[in-house]
């Protein structure tokens, strides 16, 4: 699908995605929106640009799953894979042949326009003996700066340049993904990996003269995993703090936070309890990132400002619990009605 025009001054890269309940899972998509003609990039033109989208796979239906967590009220079982691009990779069972491989050229610059499609799990992403340039965030462009490894939260977009290596004709390295995890139940303790491939891999000369003796039956086949506990122990212990009195928050976990429909700025971040006349001070009121969606820490705040003029708000786990304003009883409280021509179900 193509598009003319977008919104009004925005570039860069976003994503859609279903809106109903689950379906958000595995039915979402990138968003590209590039410069008017004639208008550059803020830094050197890639040689190519790449959509790397992060996802979760379940082996389940995924309306089940939170139904049944809806009938509980236990939280909704975790997913059984990561994925790149819909891709597992060869870190999980039976999944080698899944891998998403990028193939490059040695000494070029790639523009990786990341996505994270996943339901609840911040991200961490890296490439093995890479570094990364962050160019641009939720379609908003940033004072580029380096980093080996990437944080990446659910619905938030990044685009960084990869540049290559100059001398690498035979190289593979592994780009990964694996979760930050700062709450206390079960999560997805696992990495989806992807390849990054150098063209002009070499290989054997398979000749007569220089044969390729590969033993072509097995003997003895080996296959080790390594796992850890997905469900840590409780805390059990007396305060002697009554029922409802100064009851502190016990899951602080990282969480993000979205504004749907426009963006904000990000002024402050830290951990612990926000200190209004301390903290206010050390706000960032002069080049503050744009975004449209932000990671709170685990037991820390964050500070944004906005302009309140398109209320709406939801996170995909609230898709089935979510608030909804209702039209009230004024003309000028009333959603508007639905074009004429509109396609009817």
């Amino acid at each position: 699908m193509e598009f003319d025009s977008f919104a009004a001054g925005q570039r860069g890269t976003l994503f859609w995605h279903a809106h109903i309940s689950w379906l958000r899972s595995s039915l979402y998509g990138p968003i590209l929106i590039l410069p008017k003609l004639g208008t550059p990039y803020p830094f050197a033109k890639p040689y190519k640009e790449v959509p790397i989208i992060f996802g979760e796979w379940f082996n389940s239906d995924p309306e089940a799953i939170i139904n049944q967590a809806m009938q509980t009220g236990a939280g909704p079982n975790v997913s059984d894979a990561y994925t790149i691009n819909g891709l597992p990779g060869p870190l999980y069972n039976c999944s080698a042949k899944d891998t998403f491989k990028l193939k490059v050229k040695p000494g070029k610059a790639y523009l990786l326009r990341m996505i994270n499609a996943a339901l609840n799990d911040e991200l961490f992403f890296s490439i093995a003996n890479h570094t990364l340039t962050v160019v641009e965030v939720d379609a908003i462009y940033v004072k580029p700066f380096d980093t080996d490894t990437l944080l990446i939260t659910p619905g938030q977009t990044t685009n960084v340049l990869l540049k290559t290596k100059p001398h690498h004709p035979n190289a593979n390295f592994f780009m990964s993904a694996r979760p930050y995890v700062t709450g206390q139940g079960p999560f997805d303790n696992s990495t989806v990996a992807g390849i990054l491939e150098y063209e002009d891999k070499l290989r054997s000369l398979a000749s007569a003269e220089f044969p390729a003796n590969l033993p072509q039956e097995v003997d003895r086949q080996f296959f080790f995993t390594v796992g850890l506990g997905t469900n840590p122990c409780s805390k059990n212990n007396l305060s002697g703090t009554k029922w409802n009195k100064g009851t502190s928050i016990l899951g602080a976990e990282s969480h993000p936070l979205h504004l749907h429909g426009f963006n904000f700025f990000v002024v402050g971040q830290g951990f612990g309890n926000f200190d209004p006349r301390k903290d206010s001070k050390n706000f960032n009121l002069v080049d503050p990132v744009e975004r449209n969606t932000v990671g709170v820490p685990s037991g820390g705040w964050v500070a944004i400002r906005f302009l309140a003029d398109n209320p709406e708000a939801h996170t995909s786990w609230g898709l089935k619990m979510a608030w909804v304003v209702l039209d009230g009883k004024l003309p000028n409280q009333k959603l508007l009605p639905p074009p004429a021509d509109l396609p009817k179900c």
